[in-house]
């Protein structure tokens, strides 16, 4: 939590040095709150043969950010997604809404293509190196479209990256470095533990769930603050990281095989970001009734993940 807190500390600082509110929050904070996914990814390749952990710890992570943190977001927040900062002019917020509402649904789109080419290569129940190599490709390709736009829009407003955000990034590589210690003493811990309740054979779910604390941290903040463009970009982007970043890069040095409820969880993931596309499309926000949907729709995947199984 304190690693979390120092990286989004600093990265509320970064906005206001030549990146915008939904880039930010779908290019820069990912790699912070999803660090420890990419961590639990690389512990899990050195141990072998744990794939399924991998995967379920990606699938938590996705569905609690679209379901479980958006729908408490919209029923405590109203989740307005398309604030932003806006000058003085009255066409001013009108111009913002719509842009920033442009920039959520793209990144929707994202969610939907990752997503979807996960559940093509899955077709015959593995993910090689192949399969990998495409999903890592993909999500480069993404990430260099969003430095083109930090780029060109700097070029726009005749305005470069401060010095200062050197300063920044070593901060927020200081709690990163915190957070992996935090996940490889989670993972020690989980090993080992003699318990009825908890073992190595649920080290994917509880991850995956502890895992998002630091996004749950990010939404509490930037909720606060009116900012939900950049809860709902951070929440959808840190998805992006996890799929298929961390599927990709684990399954480029060691197969991973489907594990049963996984067909489940991409239909609840799929079905938590058309909801989220359909809000924001035509009423450029979440409905509190939605949250509560949402929620609902996080009950059905832990059900069929870990009280039916």
């Amino acid at each position: 939590m304190l690693a979390s807190a120092l990286m989004i500390w600093r990265l509320q600082a970064i906005e206001s040095k030549g990146f915008e509110g939904t880039v930010l929050g779908t290019l820069i904070m990912p790699y912070c709150s999803g660090f420890a996914n990419l961590v639990f990814a690389f512990q899990m390749s050195r141990a072998g043969g744990k794939s399924q952990a991998v995967l379920e710890n990606c699938l938590v992570n996705n569905v609690t950010n679209l379901t479980l943190i958006l729908g408490l977001s919209a029923i405590f927040f109203g989740a307005k997604p398309a604030q932003g900062k806006v000058g003085p002019k009255r066409k001013a917020p009108t111009q913002a809404h719509q842009l920033y509402r442009l920039e959520l649904l793209l990144t929707l789109v994202a969610l939907f293509l990752f997503t979807g080419t996960l559940w093509a290569l899955a077709k015959d129940h593995v993910i090689d190196f192949y399969d990998g190599a495409v999903l890592v490709g993909l999500f480069l390709f993404w990430q260099v479209l969003h430095v083109f736009e930090i780029l060109k829009n700097n070029v726009r407003k005749n305005r470069g990256f401060h010095w200062s955000i050197v300063l920044d990034l070593v901060l927020i590589g200081v709690g990163a470095f915190g957070v992996y210690h935090s996940v490889d003493y989670l993972v020690d811990w989980v090993s080992h533990v003699k318990s009825s309740y908890i073992g190595v054979k649920d080290l994917g779910w509880l991850s995956g769930a502890l895992m998002v604390l630091p996004n749950a941290f990010i939404a509490i903040y930037y909720g606060f603050m009116g900012r939900q463009d950049i809860v709902v970009s951070s929440q959808v982007g840190d998805g992006h990281i996890c799929i298929p970043m961390c599927i990709g890069l684990f399954a480029l040095f060691d197969t991973i095989t489907i594990p049963g409820f996984f067909q489940m969880g991409l239909y609840v993931l799929l079905g938590a970001a058309a909801l989220n596309f359909l809000c924001i499309a035509f009423m450029g926000r979440l409905p509190r009734p939605i949250g509560a949907a949402l929620i609902g729709f996080y009950g059905v995947f832990v059900y069929s993940g870990v009280v039916h199984t």
